[in-house]
């Protein structure tokens, strides 16, 4: 471990060589070829990732604690000699205990490490250590103190002074291979060597105007504080960049649209937009109309639409995207709505050829798997204009795919697609064509202002009249039994279920069922004599696509599958679903796995498995009282953290890395009124763009000449 004093000195030296934050972390002082591989698992491939590696925690380790004065509940810091090194099996397979006994001349304490076995070699009788950990009695230790578990520590030589160490420590994510240590070398030695490479990025009326702290003091602070107010301080500056470059980049691409780019006003809605809400088999709910009323004024307007529509599944988003799409037609133009799987894709394809087809509109689909006859004659069509609608997977924004007159693009589960996916599929036409943007992800409030900044927002909050509730129970792992009988009984009606696992193989790292043992187990077991599929992220394409479409045609009866279901078809014959170990699901996430079922007219249910241990299963009582999927949105968004959520929509802006949207709600918007500013003012937004391009270039490159 690097002696903390040095640690915050570095950046006071001169080095020749310096580095730029685009250069490979190679460039980094002592990382080479194995190094860099260890980073790359991190997440950290440029000099710039690494200084946003940003701590994970910090170790308070000013002074030295007595094991003789540890008391139980508390953190502390000691040092001392190891006694003696043991290691331990528990009942969960592949899961290890390693345990030593350390003493200072005034008691000994146990130091506690789970499932790291790679430490076993490193750790001997006679070294000298200091570590820092929660502070607890040792279980079956007889009243003796344990660090367990332990937060930091450092081996130490025998004349080395434990003084350099103390003091306020980064504590990094690592993996095997790389220690603490090493990572705060590493990021001290970016200090030393970048220079100018960490100058401001926001333009000067800005932070002064929300005093905020520079550039490179926040890094280096947010690395090495000397204090918490100079934590608090860097973490503030570096969390208003983030939300605020993000916003910039929003806000110029809805300014480009505005401004600079000349849509289609589209005409004002007809007959045939009457012919088809008269085939419709249901009339539009007050939500419906109100969202298609914002939609429609949008779509006459001389600037292109860009508009989120939000709303549960089932809550009839596809509807008003029909009726979009068919405006655009009746404006003279075509339309296309991207899927982000083959078999959904087919499905609204099946859907709409079915009820247009008989207005004159035609229909056509675009994939992958056509042969190469079947690709060659739609888009000979789609240029000559002879499709109005095409529906397909991300084939639509492949290069040769042209259109005669694109009018509107319509996305289907958005959180699927990325900023530049939607991009690429507008920049299909001479024309810039409106934008819809469809989700059944339910997203608070808040996190709309960062994942869609650039677009409009309407929601359809509530589900059609006549909808049968989907019932839903929690239960623990004693009544899987019980559970897959019902599920059995269900089948043998008619009825199909799906069984969902948190994992797709074993692993030695836990002790879950995977979605693999559960499919050999229950096809063999409960469900002999019955046909089950397995589907899950690993297969290829093709074999995935199969299960999916046997089990939409009915010939499979029971799907064992992880979350690639959920985003899937329309099977209104599924009425069951089991989520195995629900506790390792978010609250959003079993929503939406939810929404798989309850789709036709029988009574559909929703079984939630959760370990008897499972320090998470209170809060699945909540999904088991509501099925408002905005509300359980706010609740998941509340427990589990922006992290998570935002990883679970893969939004296409990248994970935040510093920034929290929950807790730094009034951060949010303090950035988005900055970014506000910035992108009316020419010389900020052209200050800020390099920054901009630099960390969000695959996002936001396309507004470079804004």
């Amino acid at each position: 471990m690097e002696a903390v004093a040095e640690m915050r000195q570095p950046f006071l030296k001169e080095w020749r060589k310096r580095v730029k934050l685009t250069d490979s972390v190679n460039a980094v002082r002592g990382v080479g070829v194995k190094k860099a591989a260890l980073l790359a698992r991190l997440g950290v491939r440029t000099v710039y990732d690494l200084l946003t590696f940003y701590p994970r925690a910090y170790e308070d380790q000013s002074r030295i604690t007595r094991i003789m004065d540890l008391a139980a509940g508390t953190r502390a810091t000691v040092l001392g000699v190891i006694q003696q090194v043991a290691e331990r099996q528990t009942r969960r397979r592949g899961f290890t205990v390693l345990t030593a006994l350390v003493g200072d001349g005034t008691g000994y304490a146990q130091a506690v490490w789970f499932n790291q076995r790679f430490l076993k070699g490193k750790l001997r009788a006679g070294q000298r250590i200091l570590l820092t950990g929660k502070v607890d009695y040792a279980y079956g230790g007889g009243g003796q103190m344990a660090f367990s578990p332990v937060t930091s520590f450092a081996l130490l030589g025998s004349q080395e002074d434990a003084a350099a160490h103390l003091g306020i420590l980064p504590v990094y994510a690592a993996t095997e291979g790389l220690t603490q240590k090493q990572l705060r070398q590493m990021t001290a030695d970016v200090f030393a060597h970048a220079g100018e490479a960490l100058m401001e990025t926001l333009p000067e009326q800005i932070w002064a105007e929300y005093h905020l702290i520079g550039r490179a003091a926040a890094f280096r602070q947010i690395h090495f504080p000397k204090d918490t107010e100079e934590l608090a301080a860097a973490r503030r500056r570096l969390a208003f960049e983030e939300l605020y470059l993000i916003q910039c980049g929003l806000l110029a691409l809805k300014k480009q649209t505005a401004e600079h780019e000349e849509g289609i006003a589209h005409r004002a809605n007809g007959a045939l937009i009457a012919r088809v809400r008269d085939a419709l088999p249901f009339a539009l709910t007050e939500d419906q109309e109100k969202v298609w009323a914002e939609i429609s004024r949008d779509m006459e307007a001389p600037l292109p639409m860009r508009r989120l529509v939000q709303g549960d599944v089932g809550s009839g988003k596809t509807a008003i995207a029909l009726l979009a799409l068919v405006k655009t037609v009746e404006s003279g133009c075509q339309g296309a709505l991207m899927a982000p799987t083959e078999i959904l894709a087919r499905q609204h394809y099946d859907g709409l050829r079915e009820l247009l087809t008989p207005l004159g509109i035609r229909v056509g689909f675009l994939s992958g798997r056509l042969t190469k006859k079947e690709h060659t004659e739609v888009l000979s069509a789609l240029a000559a204009h002879e499709i109005d609608i095409i529906i397909g997977t991300h084939a639509l924004i492949q290069e040769g795919v042209a259109f005669d007159r694109l009018g509107l693009v319509v996305t289907d589960e958005q959180h699927r697609f990325g900023v530049a996916q939607r991009s690429a599929l507008e920049k299909k036409s001479g024309v810039v064509p409106d934008v819809l943007v469809m989700t059944a992800t339910p997203i608070p409030r808040t996190m709309t202002l960062t994942v869609y900044g650039d677009l409009d927002v309407s929601r359809i909050e509530h589900l059609p009249p006549g909808r049968q509730p989907i019932r839903t129970f929690l239960r623990d792992e004693t009544a899987r039994a019980k559970i897959y009988a019902f599920v059995r009984r269900e089948i043998e009606r008619g009825r199909q279920a799906y069984v969902v696992c948190p994992l797709i193989e074993a692993n030695e790292e836990s002790d879950l069922p995977s979605a693999e043992e559960v499919y050999a187990e229950l096809s063999r077991g409960s469900f002999r004599g019955i046909r089950c599929g397995l589907v899950h992220g690993r297969l290829r394409s093709a074999d995935k696509e199969a299960v999916m479409r046997g089990f939409y045609a009915g010939e499979i009866k029971l799907l064992v599958a992880t979350t690639v279901i959920e985003v899937g078809v329309n099977v209104p014959n599924a009425t069951v679903l089991v989520v195995e170990h629900a506790e390792r699901f978010g609250l959003a996430q079993l929503h939406q796995l939810r929404g798989r079922v309850g789709r036709g007219g029988d009574a559909s249910y929703c079984i939630l498995i959760a370990g008897r241990q499972a320090a998470g299963a209170e809060r699945l009582r909540v999904i088991e009282e509501t099925s408002d999927g905005f509300r359980l949105a706010e609740e998941d968004l509340r427990l589990r953290g922006p992290g998570q959520f935002f990883g679970a929509m893969q939004h296409g802006l990248g994970d935040l890395k510093i920034a929290d949207v929950l807790a730094d709600m009034d951060l949010l918007l303090l950035a988005r009124r900055a970014a506000l500013a910035t992108v009316d003012d020419p010389a900020a937004l052209d200050f800020v763009r390099p920054a901009l391009l630099q960390q969000y270039r695959e996002q936001f490159e396309h507004i470079r000449e804004v």
